[in-house]
C-alpha cells in the first residue's frame, strides 16, 4: 500500500545536540553527570508530568532549579547552557519539505507545553508540519499506542499508510506494534536513505491502461 504520511521526531532527530560541552560545563559546575542532568531534566518525575501536560514548562524548570539547589534568578542561564549546544538541521528541514508536494508531513514529539510556539515563534517551521502532535498538548507519550493511534487519526492514514522517524528504539517499538513503517533514526545520512527506500518501495501503483 503507498505511503501517505511521514511523522518525524523532534529531539534527537530534526533537533541534535551537537556541541555537548555547554550542557558538559553545566553539568561539570553542578557537580553531576550529564546523563544524571539530563535524567533530571527529561525523565524525572517532574519532566514526565511536563511532558504529559499535568505541569507547565515554567512548573518543571522552577522544580529542576530547585533540585538543583539553584538561585531563581540563575535559572535563565541555567537553560541556556542546558540547551546551548543543540542545533535545528536546516538540511533535513529542506529535505522534508520536499516531500510535501506528496506527503503528509507529521511531527511527533514528547515535548513541554511551550514546544508550538517555540517552533512557531522562535524557530520558525511550523509550515513544514500539517500536523504537530505534542505530547504535553495531549496527555499522551510515546511509546504509548493511543499517541501514535491520534497522529494516524490527525493525519487520515492508516498504519501501513505512515512511516515514522525516531531516534529512540522503544519508540520505534511502539509505532510498529500499531503496524506502522519505522525507522530507527541513527544519524541523517541513513535515515534519509532509509526513507527514500521505503518510500520508493510503497509508490502509488499507475493506473491501468485500457
Amino acid at each position: 500500500m503507498p505511503i501517505k504520511a511521514v511523522i518525524w521526531d523532534l529531539g534527537g532527530v530534526i533537533l541534535r545536540t551537537e556541541d555537548p560541552q555547554p550542557r558538559q560545563q553545566l553539568a561539570d559546575r553542578l557537580g553531576i553527570s550529564r546523563d544524571d542532568l539530563e535524567e533530571l531534566v527529561f525523565h524525572g518525575a517532574s519532566g514526565r508530568r511536563a511532558q504529559l501536560g499535568k505541569i507547565s514548562v515554567n512548573e518543571h524548570w522552577d522544580n529542576v532549579r530547585q533540585i538543583l539547589g539553584i538561585p531563581v534568578q540563575d535559572l535563565p542561564a541555567l537553560q541556556q547552557a542546558f540547551w546551548g549546544g543543540d542545533r535545528i538541521d536546516e538540511t533535513l528541514l529542506d529535505r522534508i519539505r520536499m516531500l510535501q508536494s506528496q506527503y503528509k508531513i507529521g511531527l511527533l514529539s514528547n515535548a513541554f507545553s511551550d514546544l508550538r510556539q517555540v517552533i512557531t515563534e522562535y524557530w520558525k517551521f511550523a509550515d513544514v508540519f500539517e500536523e504537530m502532535i505534542i505530547s504535553a498538548e495531549v496527555g499522551l507519550m510515546k511509546p504509548d499506542v493511543r499517541i501514535y493511534h491520534l497522529a494516524l487519526e490527525r493525519l487520515a492514514a492508516s498504519p501501513n499508510e505512515a512511516v515514522f522517524i525516531d531516534d529512540f528504539a522503544r519508540n520505534i517499538e511502539g509505532s510498529r506494534a500499531v503496524g506502522i513503517h519505522a525507522i530507527h533514526f541513527l544519524n541523517c545520512a541513513q535515515a534519509w536513505e532509509e526513507l527514500q527506500s521505503l518510500l520508493s518501495d510503497h509508490k502509488p501503483r499507475p493506473k491501468a491502461s485500457r
